[in-house]
């Protein structure tokens, strides 16, 4: 390279230092790069630490050790001196070296405080490689280490020093914590695994790849690109981005992106808005008239009775709607896998897909990113993806009656409860069947158990001296059946049923299937912007009831009919009473309604209850799973790798 051309390249360099510069004070910034020594004043440090010789990403280079002649830089490092100082000789010199054969061989020394670098020499150096762009630079680092601290700053930073020790990169920078644990495990580390150098490099191409694509996409405010990479590795394999059309890519990027910062809005009933005159003539003109629906299940009915209970919906809402609505299910097997029956269904015609099981959110989410004009549902609760809806209900209502029927019929005032697991609804649904017990019954104990903790909790209970029992849901609204439901346990040790709270997944098919034909499901998405939608309708949409038994005393039952009907009519609200919880600490004056995140994200028991919601160490192997998913702690449980990396 010539003289000449390299001072046309300083000269383009001080242009940009110059517009930055200017830029930056009109806008209240500070126009030249941070200095460490006045950032670390009055600070405590843990230790400084050598790391060597090694590539940092320039753009984390962000000032200097001290302030020296940091006014001869723009914040970007860019040349504020004029060429003919003799810091522009010397930049015009180092221009000439670095795009000759000789190159910038020395590496820069600097130090690095919470994943930034500051420079204590070569800042000239520095500048030049950045102002060709280049991505990283040779560098001794001395790491200066904070004194930990319990704040997110902190403890990510701290999170990272244990990444770093097993990566060996820069790379990747999170928002929030825990996202670090998360990216090692999604790609298919052990938490304390070195990575080998081909696997690292694997890793940083893959991390490039991603980085190229995403600068077509508009990241939300606060979501980084690593955010942005660790969702979308969540749910695909960095060889997809090989592997992935360009447009499919796009489009998975885009839901990703969306999804790493995305809001759950609650739809707690079906009741759609009225339409203007123009939107009923828009509807005529451009709405379905008819609907092609797809079911996907994990197990096939005839094992599970939750797929079951889902499939007896399917064909009850067809039959409802038979001029309008066709289905068709689809069973997950050995020889198909949910990524391969989403493409079936869409390739037969489906226009909705609904997933049955929580755990079928990933594949979910890639068949939204694979086909956008096919409606995606899966029947879980809070989880934050725009592009899948989510549905579930909201089945503390019902407990709550069927706690006032325990109340009543108690003899001994010991009242079992069988959970499920701990996650969102299930504590509302534990505490609103503990206050209907004691609004009739002041002195009422609710013993409770775990499905997920222990092999037959129902058995355990009647041990511990319990009269009555609320076992696991059932998912008709026929008559109740021992051992489902609300039990109580007479005196010679037979079951006799009391009551049932129920699923009635027909009802909530055929109304959403009206919804979808009357667009009201693109008004959602009009009215609602990038929020992910949870479905969680009630008693008043039908979608859950409870059927009292036969020979229920009728005073006890004309009071459940009351309560009901004060739900359903919205004059009631389980949880609008003083409320405190194991602790004694006070959850509720009863002022005041509780919004419905509120209530599904409840992750306390109340002072009437006798147990504990188990830690993820004490769930069984075969509910973890779904725990992890939809778990009242998810957040804080440590994630676990997804399969092998090579």
């Amino acid at each position: 390279m010539s003289r000449a051309e390299a001072v046309e390249a300083f000269r383009a360099a001080h242009k940009k230092a110059v517009k930055t510069y200017h830029e930056d004070m009109e806008h209240g910034r500070w126009p030249y790069p941070q200095v460490l020594d006045d950032i670390l004043e009055g600070k405590n440090v843990a230790g400084r630490i050598e790391l060597g010789v090694m590539n940092i990403p320039t753009d984390r280079v962000v000032g200097t050790v001290s302030a020296g002649r940091r006014s001869v830089f723009s914040r970007d490092f860019m040349p504020l001196a004029e060429s003919n100082t003799e810091f522009g000789a010397k930049w015009i010199s180092l221009c000439e070296a670095h795009l000759s054969d000789e190159g910038i061989r020395d590496p820069i020394r600097c130090y690095e405080y919470f994943g930034d670098f500051y420079v204590q020499e070569g800042n000239k150096r520095l500048s030049v490689l950045r102002a060709f762009d280049a991505p990283s630079v040779p560098a001794s680092v001395l790491r200066v280490v904070p004194a930990y601290a319990d704040d997110p700053k902190t403890r990510i930073y701290y999170e990272f020093l244990a990444f770093y020790h097993v990566s060996r990169t820069y790379a990747f920078r999170f928002t929030k914590p825990g996202s670090y644990q998360k990216l090692v495990a999604a790609l298919g580390f052990e938490p304390d695994e070195i990575w080998s150098e081909q696997q690292q490099r694997r890793v940083l191409s893959a991390f490039t790849l991603f980085s190229e694509a995403a600068a077509r996409v508009k990241f939300p405010e606060g979501v980084s690109l690593s955010d942005a990479f660790l969702a979308w590795v969540s749910v695909y394999s960095i060889d997809d981005l090989n592997k992935l059309s360009p447009e499919t890519l796009l489009a998975s990027l885009n839901a990703s992106v969306t999804d790493a910062d995305a809001d759950v809005t609650v739809a707690t009933e079906a009741e759609p808005a009225g339409k203007s005159l123009l939107s009923r003539i828009y509807d005529a003109m451009f709405l379905p008239t008819h609907l092609n629906a797809a079911f996907l299940h994990e197990y096939a009915p005839e094992t599970s009775s939750w797929v079951r209970g889902h499939e007896q919906g399917r064909l009850f809402a067809e039959q409802a709607l038979s001029e309008k609505v066709k289905t068709q299910a689809y069973i997950i097997d050995d020889l198909n896998d949910a990524d391969s029956l989403f493409l079936k269904a869409v390739k037969d015609g489906a226009q909705v897909i609904f997933a049955t099981t929580p755990s079928l959110i990933d594949a979910c989410r890639r068949a939204a990113a694979a086909y956008p004009n096919v409606k995606i549902l899966n029947c879980s609760v809070a989880m934050p993806y725009p592009g899948v809806r989510t549905y579930y209900s909201r089945i503390y209502e019902t407990k709550f009656l069927a706690g006032v029927i325990a109340g009543a019929c108690s003899h001994s005032d010991r009242i079992g409860y069988v959970a499920s697991a701990p996650i969102f609804g299930v504590p509302a649904s534990i505490n609103a069947f503990a206050l209907g017990a004691r609004l009739v019954n002041p002195r009422a104990v609710v013993k409770l158990r775990w499905t997920c903790t222990e092999s037959d909790p129902f058995a355990s209970l009647l041990k511990d001296g319990v009269d009555v029992v609320s076992n696991q849901e059932w998912f008709a609204p026929e008559a109740p059946q021992a051992p489902y439901g609300l039990i109580r346990v007479k005196s010679d040790g037979t079951l006799e049923p009391l009551a049932a709270t129920f699923w009635n997944w027909g009802a909530f098919y055929e109304k959403l299937f009206r919804e979808l034909l009357l667009g009201h499901w693109e008004d959602e998405s009009a009215n609602r912007s990038a929020a992910a939608i949870n479905y969680w309708w009630g008693m008043q949409s039908g979608v859950i009831g409870i059927t009292p038994a036969e020979k229920l005393p009728e005073g006890v039952k004309a009071l459940v009919e009351t309560l009901k009907s004060s739900i359903i009519e919205g004059r009631l609200d389980p949880f609008r009473r003083v409320m405190c919880d194991q602790e004694g600490i006070v959850k509720s004056e009863g002022d005041r309604w509780l919004s419905p995140n509120e209530i599904l994200h409840m992750d306390w028991l109340s002072d009437a209850i006798e147990g504990s919601i188990p830690a993820f160490s004490e769930i069984l192997p075969m509910a973890q799973g779904t725990v992890r998913l939809l778990g009242v702690y998810r957040e804080a449980i440590p994630p676990v790798k997804d399969g092998p990396i090579l």
